[in-house]
């Protein structure tokens, strides 16, 4: 599928702006972004359901723009099921079937098929009232599949469950996926749902495809200061590079290592595959779970790890984790992830108001990219 220039406004209110993506088939690609970012907006213009101002929707090279949507083989599943109340399980799965008066054989030997996919097959004969969140939406997802699309769009269908019931759909959706082998485009505004079961994800916001890449590339390699932000959570900071030394690798690729002056830190070290200059400033992150955080001095003496000294300024115990809020002399706050892998009947090791060295490799640091003169 592609998606190739599509712009959209409501009045004088740009939802879309130039958004070019391409889907390569079998794909589960999601779309995420914030509330008000576009994207339930691209996926009604792929399934039909709104006509953009410009631009072109392509299944298989062929534009459908001119078609309704039951013409374009893509069935949606909404976020509030759009079930009919009215009909059984069975029912509601064979509705798309009865519209196209399939034989009586032919219904019930599939109905049951996409039954037994989303493991419902006991529950065929109840109404919708009768079903649990999680079950009414394996009825929608099985409805929308027995058409056999090409393209399955999925609106925030996990968003009205509860978290655990969330999580444990979440896994049977990308089960469901493998399975049946189409593509699958999913709207979601949770990260850590569109880094779970993506293949690649488009980050959206205001209008705009951000950066367009795997969930590793999106996590570990942002493209700009926002995905940075928005994918998890992160520490990030504006820095003047001071030297950039050239660190030639095997296969005739180049890295860099990079020294930067942060306000409130001091001077870090960052490796980075891009060439930067003396002078320019710069867009710095550090995840939280790659910052060591102990009571005691780290021996090594390494020339590429950065180590400071703080304090627990608050510690937020998760039980399968702590987050540090650990404060710098210089009043910088950073945010550290403790794993705990360990069992301990003692209680945590480290506490409010501990004085902790923190430290990182220059290797788990990224450069985000340029800031401007207006220091965006």
């Amino acid at each position: 599928m592609v998606i190739g220039k599509v712009s959209k406004a409501f009045g004088s209110f740009s939802v879309l702006n130039d958004v070019s993506l391409e889907i390569k088939k079998g794909e589960f690609f999601s779309l995420l972004g914030p509330s008000g970012c576009g994207k339930t907006t691209l996926l009604r213009i792929i399934a039909g359901f709104e006509t953009p101002d410009e631009g072109a929707v392509l299944f298989d090279g062929a534009d459908v723009l001119p078609f309704p949507p039951n013409k374009r083989q893509a069935n949606t599943v909404f976020q509030n099921y759009a079930l009919f109340p009215h009909l059984t399980v069975f029912e509601n799965v064979a509705f798309p079937l009865r519209i196209k008066k399939r034989p009586r054989q032919e219904v019930n030997t599939r109905v049951g098929e996409y039954l037994r996919l989303v493991q419902l097959e006991a529950h065929s004969e109840k109404k919708p009232s009768q079903l649990s969140g999680g079950q009414k939406q394996r009825v929608a997802i099985a409805r929308a599949l027995i058409n056999e699309p090409k393209v399955l769009l999925l609106d925030e269908p996990l968003s009205a469950l509860d978290a655990k019931l969330r999580g444990q759909l979440l896994i049977e959706l990308d089960q469901l996926h493998d399975k049946v082998g189409i593509t699958f485009i999913y709207v979601t505004h949770d990260q850590q749902e569109a880094l779970s079961v993506s293949d690649r994800i488009a980050v959206m916001n205001a209008g705009d495809v951000l950066q367009v890449g795997t969930p590793h590339e999106i996590y570990e390699s942002p493209a700009g200061e926002f995905v940075a932000k928005f994918i998890g959570e992160t520490n990030l900071f504006d820095g003047k590079v001071l030297s950039s030394v050239r660190l030639p690798l095997a296969n005739n690729e180049t890295e860099y290592m990079v020294e930067l002056a942060i306000d409130g830190l001091g001077t870090i070290k960052v490796t980075t595959v891009d060439e930067f200059s003396p002078g320019q400033t710069v867009s710095f992150t550090i995840r939280p779970e790659k910052i060591l955080i102990s009571t005691e001095k780290p021996a090594t003496r390494r020339e590429d790890i950065n180590q400071f000294q703080g304090v627990v300024d608050e510690p937020v115990y998760s039980g399968f984790q702590t987050k540090f809020y650990v404060k710098t002399a210089s009043g910088v706050l950073l945010r550290v992830m403790k794993q705990h892998a360990v069992y301990s009947d003692e209680g945590p090791d480290i506490v409010w108001k501990d004085n902790v060295f923190l430290s990182w490799s220059a290797n788990d640091g990224y450069i985000v990219g340029l800031k401007n003169e207006a220091g965006s």
